[in-house]
């Protein structure tokens, strides 16, 4: 029979193991929360249990010197209670003049982790929380778990080589750099530590490794659409209806059927947040009028199949819309017939280049395409009404 191998002080989600230690009673006021809980980024049951083992020993360790803080001075009842201007201090003095160092206010960045999750990641998608885990993983792995106020430049450098060695292109280290300044920001602030981030400024090519995506010609994007009538499934339907409105494929795939608004003086698609989709920014949630092939594949899409509320169910599994294997699929099927670096993302580039050929104004632009539009004015009032918006999408369809 297989060896069974006992990890103490865990758990494990989706085959991952992760520490959990309660902080003992007596402790609790040095802490942010009942409990020390990290990923310890392993699914090996014996990798997991040393990792364990070892946390829980730093823990005892640490723990044993903070309970020798809290009590008295071992042999204080044995110091001389002194006469005034003997040259020595009265018991009641000492404390006074030997003051004790306190309790750093700082933390590891594990712990780091667990205070920017438990403070921002409320309502947050799993996804939020799995890339927070994952980019400061990352830096414990290259420089080891310190606390925030000890990383240097030096463990900043390494830690870029690191991502570097890994293949990782230069936008991908820079949303990786983004998570680990931020966590470390946002914990310093809470705990009221002043630091230097040496996170921050680090050098590296941004643009290594980083293909640019490129617009879907008009004569290519004529002949997607023409072929997404022929076809008429729900798969190309998806695809017609970026085609002309260039929202993101995972604010069309998360559709409702209700999200979709054919009567009226405008028909439009209501793009809004819901549970099994999150919106990429808050500019996101808007009102898209629907002309040319997306107003047929809107059309298709509420005369077929009603037994689900939602206008495309194959993307939507386990109560969440899975973007990531809708662009698989439709970019293996777009590949053909398109120019190299063009995906379903290109549409979205496409979109801006046809408002921009027709010179429609930019704060529009962004409006259809839920991007955000810079200056303080620009977050006053309701925005265009369709009516306008609709204008200058007829006039790019």
């Amino acid at each position: 029979m297989p060896e069974t191998i006992l990890v103490p002080y865990s758990f494990t989600k989706d085959g991952v193991y992760y520490f959990s230690r309660r902080i003992p009673s007596d402790l609790s006021h040095y802490y942010l929360a009942p409990r020390i809980q990290y990923s310890l980024r392993t699914k090996t049951a014996r990798v997991a249990a040393s990792r364990s083992q070892r946390a829980a020993q730093q823990l005892d360790e640490y723990w044993y010197h903070l309970r020798l803080r809290q009590k008295d001075l071992p042999g204080q009842h044995m110091l001389r209670q002194a006469r005034e201007g003997a040259g020595l201090y009265p018991l009641a003095v000492v404390p006074q003049a030997m003051p004790q160092q306190p309790v750093s206010a700082s933390v590891k960045l594990s712990e780091a982790v667990g205070i920017y999750q438990r403070l921002k990641g409320q309502g947050k998608s799993e996804t939020f929380l799995r890339a927070t885990e994952r980019s400061c993983g990352y830096v414990i792995d290259a420089v080891k778990d310190k606390d925030i106020t000890a990383y240097t430049r030096a463990d900043a450098n390494r830690f870029r080589d690191a991502l570097i060695e890994r293949g990782l292109v230069g936008s991908s280290i820079t949303r990786i750099m983004g998570t680990v300044r931020a966590v470390i920001n946002f914990a310093a602030s809470e705990l009221g530590v002043t630091i230097n981030n040496p996170f921050t400024g680090v050098y590296y090519d941004r643009t290594a490794g980083v293909e640019n995506r490129e617009p879907v010609p008009m004569d290519k994007l004529r002949e997607l659409q023409a072929m997404c009538r022929a076809a008429d499934d729900d798969a190309r339907w998806l695809i017609a209806l970026v085609s002309d409105t260039g929202m993101r494929l995972a604010e069309a795939a998360g559709l409702l059927r209700s999200d979709i608004v054919l009567d009226g003086p405008v028909p439009h698609v209501v793009v809004q947040e819901h549970p099994w989709r999150r919106l990429k920014t808050a500019s996101s949630a808007r009102k898209v009028p629907l002309v040319g092939e997306a107003l047929w594949a809107a059309k298709s899409v509420l005369a077929h199949d009603a037994s689900s509320k939602l206008a495309f169910p194959r993307y939507n599994k386990a109560e969440r819309t899975n973007a990531n294997s809708a662009s698989a699929a439709l970019n293996k099927w777009m590949k053909p017939h398109v120019p190299e670096r063009c995906t379903m993302h290109s549409f979205r580039h496409s979109m801006r280049d046809r408002l921009r050929a027709v010179e429609c104004p930019s704060d529009i632009v962004d409006q259809i395409g839920g991007w955000q539009t810079e200056g303080v004015g620009q977050g006053y009032g309701k925005g265009y009404p369709l009516e306008v918006l609709a204008k200058w999408m007829l006039a790019v369809a």
